[in-house]
């Protein structure tokens, strides 16, 4: 064998073997998903109806139906998860809560907070407890009114999952494995956004809180703000839309310069008309 032959066949098998431990790799990984998480997932549903028949019981006891806090009126905050969650699901809410702080609309009045529990064997009264600890925190007299506590039997709140797309999963210990998302939901009851994370800022749920509403809540600057802002999910909040922003400073430059004109021919137009009378006068003498 020649020793371009031999480099050729060395560099050949070198290739091969490299790819065949990437192969590996890529199967390692694959393997290696923690058991727990398989199966745990966000499917986003934009626009799709939430089922507003489902029944539940409300952290007071009573028997409700998810359309009775779906009457057209009121943008939903509404968060998935459970009451004796060790870790995450308290994350959730507490970022939900502290980032509401910064908002300075009312829960009950402009926007309404909805927490559904997925595990059918919790209790009106941990509901309760676990809205009044936050309403605690939250320390907004009034609030309790627009936030709700839900719990209720493995169909109905799995329904619901289903339908926001809320994949997750029950260990071999009794938690829960699952994401860690809010979902915005129109007065009427169709999703609006996914907002991922532990951690919200108040502009951003403002400005979801806004868009869910379909301009029922906000002022006339709110809904402005909102048009020049786009949702990014990589970024996790409201980022500004370069295009629109152009576009509005494309609209005062021209407005700046047909001022700027219109002043000129003002000017001009004076001008003359002075010239004309000086000139009239000149001649009557």
């Amino acid at each position: 064998m020649t020793r371009t032959a031999a480099t050729i066949l060395a560099t050949t098998t070198a290739l091969a073997a490299s790819l065949s431990a990437a192969t590996d790799a890529v199967a390692q990984l694959n393997l290696g998903v923690p058991e727990e998480l398989k199966g745990v997932d966000i499917v986003e549903h934009l626009n799709e109806p939430l089922p507003l028949d489902t029944r539940f019981t409300d952290d007071a006891g009573n028997q409700v139906v998810l359309r009775d806090y779906f009457r057209g009126e009121r943008p939903v905050l509404l968060q998935l998860g459970y009451n004796k969650c060790p870790m995450l699901c308290n994350l959730v809410l507490n970022g939900a809560f502290d980032g509401l702080k910064g908002v300075d609309w009312m829960p009950g009045k402009e926007f309404e907070v909805l927490s559904v529990s997925i595990d059918p064997t919790e209790t009106a009264a941990l509901a309760k407890a676990k809205k009044e600890s936050y309403l605690a925190e939250f320390d907004r007299p009034g609030a309790g009114q627009g936030v709700h506590f839900l719990t209720g039997s493995e169909l109905m709140s799995k329904s619901v999952a289903d339908a926001v797309g809320f994949q997750f999963r029950r260990q071999e210990n009794g938690d829960y494995a699952h994401a860690a998302v809010l979902v915005l939901v129109t007065p009427e009851g169709r999703i609006s956004r996914y907002m991922y994370g532990t951690k919200f800022e108040p502009a951003d749920l403002r400005m979801g809180l806004l868009e869910a509403s379909e301009g029922r809540i906000g002022t006339t600057l709110d809904r402005f703000i909102l048009w020049c802002h786009i949702y990014d999910a990589d970024a996790r909040g409201y980022v500004l839309q370069a295009r629109r922003v152009m576009s509005i400073g494309g609209a005062i430059t021209v407005l700046v310069l047909a001022g700027g004109l219109g002043i000129f021919w003002s000017a001009e137009v004076r001008k003359k008309k002075q010239s004309a009378t000086a000139a009239n006068a000149a001649a009557a003498n």
